[in-house]
């Protein structure tokens, strides 16, 4: 079998009033203005975040595709997607599409927005690495809303999140630049003893007439683990099913993007370290 061989170029625009470096295929800049005017006429008011997730499935799992080159840049990779790209990647094609925005450097100003800190690209520190700073920033800017009832979210995850600066040999920018360390530490110690309440996954198997009908098609569900160090282990995108919660997401499993058949809730059984779900739900889109 023949392998297709993808050509990265480096180009240069104005994201966010400042000069950016954007790595990217020339295959993937046209996909993303192709996947942009199709929507016009094919989405016929279907959920964005389930419509432009539907035009990946099946795309390879591909864990790390953004720690290319040694200095922070924005990258765009849409012919391999890990659990947090995939998520980025239809996050931003649903803002270009909600403001009726639809070239490539539309879509590289949103991926940095939702991407970075403040929507601010500076250097490694400014991405937003834990889930809780994804969900924190971009609810800051107007973007995405945190979901709550009482009768589900019952209960509570206190963040005490400092993976990354315990093992930096993890991490191929911290490895390479110990600068990084303490400014990354920093913000660790900001989110530590910030409380948010959560559905546990055990109630992951009501109906979608019960309380936990507070989710929606297309919105991001971030899976929160009791793994020390960190706040979530996975993310993706929910959607019913015949009455019961199921998960779209790009999956290591799997090893690529799927409408999972199996339930959320029979999902994360499978899952030891997880305990439950946030929920966010676009507003800007």
């Amino acid at each position: 079998m023949i392998k297709k061989l993808f050509t990265t170029f480096l180009l240069l625009f104005i994201l966010n009033n400042v000069w950016a470096q954007v790595e990217v295929t020339r295959d993937d800049s046209l996909l993303v203005i192709k996947l942009l005017e199709k929507a016009k006429t094919e989405r016929a008011g279907e959920n964005r975040m389930i419509y432009f997730g539907k035009q990946f499935l099946g795309l390879p799992y591909v864990a790390h595709t953004l720690e290319n080159g040694d200095s922070e840049h924005l990258i765009v990779n849409l012919h391999g997607l890990d659990c947090t790209t995939f998520v980025e990647t239809v996050t931003a094609l649903s803002l270009c599409d909600a403001h009726d925005q639809r070239t490539f450097a539309d879509y590289c100003h949103w991926l940095t927005t939702i991407r970075y800190r403040y929507g601010k690209m500076t250097d490694y520190t400014s991405r937003l690495h834990y889930f809780t700073w994804w969900g924190e920033d971009n609810e800051q800017l107007g973007i995405v809303k945190s979901m709550y009832d009482p009768d589900v979210f019952v209960d509570t995850q206190t963040i005490d999140i400092y993976y990354m600066t315990k093992y930096p040999n993890y991490y191929k920018q911290l490895t390479n630049h110990p600068q990084f360390i303490s400014k990354i530490r920093e913000y660790e110690k900001v989110s530590k003893g910030e409380k948010y309440k959560f559905i546990p996954k055990r109630l992951l198997n009501l109906p979608q007439s019960s309380a936990l009908g507070v989710v929606h098609d297309g919105d991001i569900v971030s899976m929160l683990t009791s793994k020390p160090g960190l706040d979530t282990q996975h993310i993706g995108i929910a959607f019913w099913r015949d009455g019961r919660l199921h998960l779209m997401h790009a999956s290591s499993l799997y090893k690529k993007v799927v409408m999972d058949t199996m339930t959320f809730y029979d999902y994360e059984q499978k899952q030891p370290s997880h305990t439950g779900i946030r929920v966010y739900r676009g507003v800007k889109f």
